[in-house]
């Protein structure tokens, strides 16, 4: 397991951690309120140069980085009780990144969870949200993308501790409301997982008319991509807004 600490403070999250390798950061070090609690990545993907690549972006914006690269290294390394968000890739070799998600679930571990991916796979990127995954970001992505997402993903974590019961995003829901009738079936089956053409077969309409109706979800939700929908729809809507697949 790769540790460093952050760029701001400089101080390792064990001992025995190693800095930054030589080369600049992919994203340019952003100025660190110090004062804050540093948030501490625990990155997981079989790609060193991914492995390489995340931690140069994550403590160049003041973050604490551990990386591994492989489940079972992650499950091995005891570091789970220190970490705040956890980074996973959704491919790898023996355990992959849902079933990592899965298993930590199931044994009670509280950790927001961003999944990074290779491909644009639609079913898993709803199985890692309805599963409770904060973000799922495509590769490549923008190094103030992740940032962001990391972030994103603590605070939310973060509120959700704070309270014994999820409260709905007014926001969401106000957004919700501007969808046409026909627009709210079409946001209804996308965060199942279906396709445009499969909601075109299931609604009766045309495949281009679907994907018209789901830009204007899209773009009605202020959604940035279908994860994003996914998770408004789980935290925000009705329990019967998700069927179950």
């Amino acid at each position: 397991m790769k540790q460093s600490g952050s760029a701001a403070t400089g101080a390792p999250w064990r001992v025995g951690s190693t800095a930054p390798g030589p080369g600049a950061l992919a994203t340019p070090p952003e100025s660190v309120d110090t004062s804050a609690k540093v948030i501490k990545v625990l990155a997981v993907d079989d790609d060193s140069f991914m492995r390489d690549l995340l931690h140069r972006v994550l403590t160049g914006a003041g973050m604490q980085v551990a990386s591994c690269a492989s489940a079972a290294e992650l499950l091995g390394a005891g570091e789970l009780a220190s970490a705040t968000v956890l980074l996973l890739d959704v491919k790898m070799p023996g355990m992959s990144g849902l079933d990592l998600q899965d298993l930590l679930r199931r044994r009670g571990i509280e950790l927001p969870v961003v999944f990074i991916s290779g491909t644009a796979d639609l079913a898993m990127a709803v199985t890692a949200m309805r599963n409770g995954a904060a973000d799922f970001i495509e590769k490549p992505f923008q190094g103030a993308l992740l940032i962001e997402s990391v972030r994103r993903a603590v605070d939310r974590h973060a509120d959700r501790m704070a309270t014994s019961q999820r409260v709905p995003d007014p926001v969401v829901l106000a957004r919700f409301e501007t969808l046409t009738p026909r627009e709210r079936e079409v946001f209804e089956l996308l965060v199942t997982g279906m396709t445009s053409k499969l909601i075109a077969r299931e609604l009766g309409g045309s495949f281009r008319t679907i994907e018209i109706h789901r830009a204007q979800v899209m773009r009605k939700m202020a959604a940035r991509h279908l994860p994003e929908l996914v998770r408004m729809s789980i935290e925000s809507m009705a329990p019967r807004r998700i069927p179950a697949r």
